[in-house]
């Protein structure tokens, strides 16, 4: 697959077979988040593979609630990635207090792209969630209090009836221009 290819077939994928997922395949895209740019190199993540049970359907039930049930897909997922958010660099902090800029966020969100486009390049499903009971998540894998959970992923094999969805976005003239601004 080219890159354009690999772009356009990478979609956020919400159904899952229950084929166990190989730790190499895991590894390749924890590889691929890990070579991800930073501000000031800070690499300011962890990734915790969840792939055990019972975590790994404790970690899915954190992810809905009874009224929002948008992330129930997640209990099919045969893995689920947690993205805690590491303290950057000094001189990173020191500049996100004077740019007023939350850098850690983005270089996560980064990360979290290259590790779905590793996954779509090996044939595997992701989708990234940011709706999850982050104090739950935090009690069930131990991760301290005082971390914050940037993002989750869940990852898996898509079943074959599995339909790609046509991608509709907004015409490129209507999100860019060049030289200044314009709506």
């Amino acid at each position: 697959m080219n890159f354009d290819e690999l772009v356009l077939a990478r979609q956020s994928v919400r159904r899952y077979d229950n084929h166990e997922v190989e730790s190499e395949k895991i590894i390749q895209c924890l590889e691929a988040a890990r070579w991800s740019p930073s501000a000031s190199n800070s690499q300011p993540w962890h990734f915790i593979v969840v792939d055990q049970e019972p975590l790994r359907t404790e970690v899915a039930k954190a992810t809905f609630t009874e009224i929002q049930l948008i992330n129930k897909f997640t209990l099919q997922a045969p893995v689920l990635i947690v993205i805690v958010q590491q303290k950057p660099k000094l001189i990173t902090r020191l500049a996100m207090q004077v740019k007023k800029k939350e850098w850690p966020l983005i270089d996560i969100g980064i990360a979290a792209a290259h590790f779905c486009l590793k996954a779509t390049e090996l044939r595997l499903g992701t989708c990234m969630i940011g709706w999850f009971n982050e104090n739950r998540i935090k009690e069930i894998l131990k991760i301290p209090a005082d971390k914050n959970i940037g993002l989750l992923i869940s990852l898996g094999y898509v079943p074959k009836d599995y339909r790609l969805r046509k991608k509709t976005r907004r015409q490129l003239s209507a999100i860019s221009s060049y030289n200044k601004y314009a709506d």
